[in-house]
């Protein structure tokens, strides 16, 4: 399957989601999700307003907040939040996964780890805690910065 089919599908699959939940669905909604599905990497807020305005120049920000937060409600979106580079978004991947981040470029890399929720549990059930979610980052260069 290739890129393309994987976001279309995905697009459908969110769009589905919010439907059974009783949300509208309007164009300017649509675009925000399908930009930030169709996005290469982890876009910023801003990022995701850059890429619609072009097509609906009267959507401010703050709908681009709205409809992250709408995501996000529904489990649909995963919020990235770091401390020095803001909030990003993966829109593809809303499950919990680890993320390999530059320190020089800011650029977010998905990565999988085999059997990452059951090492998870076993950690927190070892120490008697009670987990509700997880997240895995590791910092360090990517091969662009390493080849600098």
């Amino acid at each position: 399957m290739t890129q393309k089919t994987d976001t279309q599908n995905r697009l459908k699959q969110v769009l589905a989601h919010l439907k059974s939940l009783g949300k509208r669905l309007t164009p300017q909604r649509i675009a925000i999700i399908k930009a930030i599905i169709d996005h290469p990497g982890h876009p910023t807020a801003e990022q995701i307003h850059q890429a619609i305005l072009p097509h609906y120049p009267t959507v401010s920000l703050a709908t681009v907040y709205k409809t992250i937060n709408l995501l996000k409600a529904a489990d649909e979106i995963l919020d990235l939040e770091f401390h020095d580079y803001g909030s990003r978004y993966d829109a593809r991947r809303p499950h919990p996964h680890p993320h390999l981040i530059c320190t020089r470029c800011g650029v977010i890399m998905d990565t999988e780890l085999a059997d990452i929720e059951t090492l998870t549990d076993g950690l927190a059930r070892k120490a008697g805690f009670s987990a509700s979610s997880f997240r895995l980052d590791i910092f360090g260069l990517c091969p662009k910065c390493t080849q600098k």
